[in-house]
């Protein structure tokens, strides 16, 4: 029996992006041939968004233009986006990312767990920082964010980054493995 292919395009050549794809979708489809490639793609946001919707509509844009450099020859089956931002809650700051995945002419989204930050890294943020850049400087490291990323760091590598997106984008496909029950209106 052959192998479905399944082809991806993720909106960013980050490492720890392209590894939370093929990791989840390996899962979602353990019987097929996952093949993930990463473009740049803009987010149209501020380079460290610090809302929550600016978070969630960095990962849209960047799905929306994958979508469009796409010629029929070359479309993917998924088109995933992944856009880390934060924001200070009532229980206060933390960073998460927003997950989008365009299948044929849906869009889903979901959201990852959360990381409280510590406030000096917030305002550090506020200021104009990003959160990657912030992190190597508190602990010394360099491109944390094409690493473990600030979870790791914060968590001890107790979960990183990939792991965090990883679950987040399972959790983001469920309309997506399930659309007859999701099309559904109460």
């Amino acid at each position: 029996m052959q192998r479905k292919i399944i082809n991806i395009k993720v909106g960013s050549k980050n490492p720890v992006k392209i590894n939370a794809a093929t990791t989840a979708m390996a899962q979602l489809f353990p019987d097929s041939i996952i093949e993930v490639k990463g473009m740049d793609a803009p987010s149209g946001v501020a380079a460290q968004p610090m809302t929550d919707s600016e978070t969630r509509q960095g990962a849209i844009n960047r799905v929306h233009y994958c979508q469009q450099q796409d010629t029929q020859d070359t479309k993917a089956n998924y088109y995933f986006a992944m856009e880390g931002g934060v924001d200070n809650f009532d229980f206060g700051p933390a960073t998460f990312a927003y997950i989008a995945i365009g299948h044929k002419d849906q869009l889903a989204i979901g959201r990852s767990a959360i990381l409280p930050l510590p406030m000096q890294v917030y305002r550090a943020l506020e200021a104009g920082e990003e959160l990657g850049h912030v992190m190597d400087r508190l602990f010394n490291t360099i491109n944390i964010k094409q690493k473990g990323g600030a979870i790791g760091l914060l968590t001890h590598g107790h979960a990183t980054r990939e792991s965090n997106y990883t679950q987040a984008i399972i959790l983001a496909m469920a309309p997506l493995l399930n659309p007859d029950i999701y099309a559904q209106t109460c």
